[in-house]
């Protein structure tokens, strides 16, 4: 019975490290990545509704200071270039008519310093996540310890094994945001 809460809680804790990954890749580096923009969602008058900018056009990443986003309905352009311009990332989108050139600029250095912040604050973030987990499933097993369905040194030993989950989880957060954190300082 235990091995299918452990297994559960690595589960977890790997989600928490992938939603941590999947936060930072919107974190902007000297670099373009079509993740950047996964936050813009676009008001699109044509069709009534909000919806995320990759739902509506390809975005693709052709070197290292252009996004270039190819809607899918050419009718939808402006309505992407004003979402752009509105989501507060400091991008100046440029459209053909056909397809819109996001140029992005190099980072000040106190912009680079401004994102640092930002890393930290996720990291942070998901360290509680990733402590969360942890006392879920030490209440868990003191749950199944107080129900008599495991004995007290089987909790012992699963509290130990979930404490060496967390400290592995956390560690592998903070080696992700330091490397994070380098690749926004490199100029």
């Amino acid at each position: 019975m235990s091995d299918e809460y452990l297994s559960a809680m690595r589960d977890d804790f790997k989600k928490v490290t992938d939603d941590f990954k999947r936060d930072l890749a919107t974190i902007r580096t000297g670099r373009a990545t079509p993740q950047l923009l996964d936050a813009v969602q676009v008001q699109v008058q044509s069709y009534g509704a909000t919806m995320p900018l990759n739902q509506i056009a390809s975005i693709s990443a052709p070197d290292a200071r252009l996004l270039v986003i190819n809607p899918w309905d050419k009718g939808t352009l402006a309505d992407i270039e004003k979402a752009i311009q509105s989501s507060g990332l400091g991008f100046n989108p440029m459209s053909d008519g056909q397809i819109i050139r996001v140029p992005i600029p190099a980072l000040t250095g106190e912009r680079r310093q401004e994102m640092v912040k930002s890393v930290k604050k996720l990291l942070e973030d998901h360290r509680v996540a990733a402590r969360h987990v942890r006392r879920e499933y030490n209440e868990l097993f003191k749950d199944l310890k107080n129900s008599r369905d495991i004995t007290e040194d089987e909790l012992k030993a699963n509290l130990e094994i979930v404490q060496k989950a967390t400290d592995d989880s956390i560690a592998a957060l903070e080696k992700i945001g330091a490397d994070k954190e380098k690749e926004v300082l490199e100029v």
